[in-house]
């Protein structure tokens, strides 16, 4: 299920003898797991820090606990320590901590929704923008609100038909439009202001 290698082992094992607390071990959990926002939580646990559902993975001296509600999210990921002249790194890679992608035969609401969530918003988030999912229409149109940094800009219009519908289109099929229903005159902190654009 999870990859731990002898160094990462010996890593934590020497941390925690430091510590020398009574059945200290490490706890693995993910965060917002099946979001483009994902990321794993390793920490020192006690006993009496642990819920009583965790899984327990026992290593070389000490017990490795998966919080139970993050084991899909984290199920075949490596845990690797390597020594470097500056110091030690600490490698965890988690294939499965952002989800996986909805299947073709998956609805095109799904399809389209995970293509926004995992691509299109992390995009926008650099400008502090992001998009919403109106409706999907019988024939296939994508109707969109932006949102944040997106929602007055002067560049939306761009956005929606060089980068939204562009990717929309190539990457989900049953797409045939994407259309914006923002009010974008309501738009108190666009990202550039539409007189300017």
């Amino acid at each position: 299920m999870i990859d731990i290698s002898q160094s990462a082992q010996s890593h934590f094992r020497k941390l925690i003898e430091r510590e020398a607390v009574p059945g200290m071990g490490v706890r693995l959990a993910a965060r917002d797991p099946g979001t483009a926002r994902a990321d794993v939580r390793l920490e020192f646990a006690e006993p009496a820090d642990l819920h009583g559902d965790e899984w327990a993975i026992d290593c070389e001296g000490f017990t490795l606990w998966l919080d139970a509600g993050s084991a899909p999210f984290l199920d075949g990921a490596q845990i690797d320590y390597t020594t470097q002249a500056t110091g030690g790194q600490l490698q965890i890679r988690a294939p499965k901590i952002k989800g996986e992608a909805p299947a073709e035969s998956a609805s095109l609401v799904e399809r389209v929704r995970w293509l926004i969530e995992h691509e299109i918003n992390p995009q926008l988030a650099q400008h502090g923008g992001n998009v919403a999912l109106q409706e999907i229409t019988a024939d296939g149109v994508v109707v969109l609100r932006f949102g944040g940094g997106c929602h007055g800009c002067g560049m939306a219009d761009v956005t929606l038909k060089q980068g939204i519908e562009k990717t929309l289109l190539e990457k989900v099929p049953g797409v045939t439009a994407v259309r914006d229903a923002t009010d974008h005159d309501s738009g108190a902190a666009p990202y550039i202001a539409r007189g300017s654009a």
